[in-house]
């Protein structure tokens, strides 16, 4: 397993919202301002590594089954630890961001990853897989939020850009039309590189095939 492999699942091949739809709820709900999407992702990123890594290293010792309520119990833990912080040092953020704080305990991407994943995976890998699924999850969180916050209130992180705004997209309605469109957009733009790499690929077998043929054509006028 390669560090790149890793790293490209968790951010695009694998994208935990936009390729897997995973944690929509959160996605839906917080993604009205970019500062609720930022902290949403910095908190389900810390849980996800921190779950991940301490799963992996308890793969070994935890009955199979068991395991999922073992899974829950580590992720409310790291959960309850993100709640404390944010009530403590960032309080305006964690009244906005209300009961999708403690709901990270059943997200379904943090146990997704715990049980396909960090329990069948040394602790290093499963650190990254939470890291790179975290940034991926985060940075789908922006997009989305970006878009809504800028159109639907002409804003960016609270501070006015522009007078004109459509408000629609501050709503639920705007918020599933954008995830819809950036869904699609994901898989059409996904689906082109895909088709790109496969097509340089089967350039380069073929070519390789051609050198082939010519070093077999060269070897035969040789001995004759």
């Amino acid at each position: 397993m390669k560090i790149k492999d890793i790293a490209l699942d968790g951010v695009v091949r694998q994208n935990p919202v936009f390729k897997l739809v995973l944690g929509t709820c959160p996605t839906l709900a917080v993604s009205v301002s970019l500062a609720n999407a930022v902290g949403m992702g910095a908190a389900v990123l810390f849980v996800l590594v921190c779950s991940n890594v301490l799963i992996s290293l308890m793969r070994n010792i935890i009955p199979d089954k068991v395991r999922i309520p073992c899974f829950i119990m580590i992720i409310a833990t790291f959960v309850t630890i993100v709640i404390m912080v944010f009530e403590k040092y960032l309080p305006d953020l964690y009244s906005s961001l209300g009961i999708f704080l403690p709901l990270i305990v059943v997200n379904c991407l943090i146990l997704a990853r715990a049980e396909s994943f960090a329990s069948s995976n040394k602790v290093g890998y499963a650190a990254l897989d939470g890291l790179f699924m975290g940034i991926g999850f985060t940075f789908s969180l922006m997009i989305m939020a970006l878009i809504r916050e800028f159109i639907g209130t002409g804003c960016i992180f609270g501070v006015e850009i522009m007078s004109f705004s459509i408000s629609v997209f501050a709503t639920s309605a705007g918020g599933f039309l954008v995830f819809g469109l950036l869904i699609a957009a994901f898989v059409a733009a996904n689906n082109a590189i895909s088709n790109k790499m496969k097509h340089k690929q089967h350039e380069k077998q073929m070519l390789v095939e051609k050198e082939r043929e010519q070093a077999i054509a060269a070897a035969d006028a040789e001995v004759k």
